[in-house]
């Protein structure tokens, strides 16, 4: 079959959007399918193709006040016509900016039906970037967007939950897989952790991710300064990017900021820790939890998306319930009083082991072609 995808990111963008639609749609073109992506990342064409992928890439601009995120401007008569040239069976929208409403847009003038994905927690970043009344507006327009297609697709259960109570309807879960052959324990490199100034005594807290206000830094930094008052010698590493970087890192020259990392250096990176902190509370799924539980990490987060899905508190990881902040901190003390449990660590390793991309995309295959044979019969 013929797929068209549609996203405002794809690699090599660094983001776990990105990722998780690569994966995706490689996996499609390695099942036979003929796997086409519209998106505004100009470096992406030349190395999907080599994996079946093709890729084209139109005009974007920056996304206001949100440093590093661009959106693309593609209009509806740009998708009338790549759809009428291209005749796809179905597609996938995976943003609800202009560019995919243009693109759901044209596909109905046509007949393709489309299954859109919800990624991203947009509409709650508000209240991250102090303009909480654009709330309301962007939830109604989300549930406008979600509602014109036949299908939208989450990566987890409690906001697929979170959907159907907005009214989005024909909702569904599509999981989340981790490549275990990058992402697991042997990655540990000691020269990394000594270039940290960490020895085998030493217990190194991590945080991955964008570093931008969605991501709850405060409470990332209040975790990392109860692990060094825990452990006076601990080290502690942001990885990753973002519009508050360089205002943290003036902020805090106690931490280790090691910029974005991406492939075996970043795997490196998790593996080379012992604890993960991630509180954010705007996650759809967080692909960055089932990496740090892949690469063997005790980790620490809120019960929700990823982790309330896959992590057993005190078993595989540690969970706090959602927006305690004294609970997760509490979580972090523990997580850091057990550093070196090596039952715990090779259970989160284990619980990683189970997450098979391969199952993931037969399933997303398996909505795309359903809703294509639907409209057909």
């Amino acid at each position: 079959m013929k797929f068209l995808l549609v996203s405002d990111t794809f690699p090599p963008d660094i983001n776990g959007v990105a990722r998780t639609l690569q994966t995706l749609s490689r996996g499609l073109a390695k099942r036979g399918h003929e796997v086409h992506v519209i998106t505004t990342s100009e470096g992406a064409r030349d190395e999907n193709k080599k994996f079946g992928v093709q890729v084209q890439a139109v005009g974007a601009m920056p996304l206001p006040g949100y440093d590093g995120v661009r959106v693309g401007f593609a209009s509806r008569n740009y998708f009338t016509r790549h759809i009428e040239s291209l005749q796809p069976d179905a597609m996938y929208v995976a943003v609800e900016t202009i560019m995919g409403c243009n693109a759901i847009r044209a596909a109905k003038l046509h007949n393709v039906r489309v299954v859109s994905g919800f990624h991203t927690n947009f509409h709650t970043y508000s209240q991250d970037y102090s303009v909480p009344i654009l709330k309301s507006a962007a939830t109604g327009y989300l549930k406008w967007v979600h509602n014109c297609t036949a299908r939208t697709l989450t990566p987890s259960e409690s906001t697929a939950t979170q959907l159907r109570e907005l009214g989005i309807e024909n909702v569904g879960v599509l999981g989340r897989g981790v490549d275990t052959d990058l992402f697991n324990p042997d990655r540990r490199d000691e020269a990394l952790r000594r270039s940290w100034g960490a020895d085998g005594s030493t217990p190194v807290a991590i945080f991955v991710g964008r570093i931008a206000a969605e991501k709850n830094l405060p409470l990332v930094v209040r975790a990392f300064q109860c692990v060094r008052d825990q452990h006076s010698g601990a080290r502690c590493v942001f990885v990753g990017d973002g519009p508050k970087a360089a205002s943290l890192k003036e902020e805090h020259p106690e931490f280790i900021f090691a910029g974005a990392r991406t492939g075996e250096d970043l795997a490196s990176h998790y593996a080379s820790a012992d604890v993960f902190v991630f509180p954010s509370l705007t996650e759809t799924f967080g692909n960055v939890l089932t990496e740090a539980l892949a690469s063997g990490l005790s980790t620490v987060s809120f019960d929700y998306a990823a982790a309330n899905q896959h992590v057993r508190h005190g078993e595989n990881g540690h969970v706090a319930t959602f927006g305690d902040e004294p609970a997760f901190l509490a979580a972090t003390d523990a997580a850091l009083a057990h550093w070196q449990d090596v039952e715990l660590r090779n259970a989160a390793a284990r619980t990683a082991e189970k997450l098979s991309w391969n199952a993931i995309v037969e399933q997303f295959e398996q909505e795309l072609a359903g809703t294509a044979f639907a409209f057909a019969s």
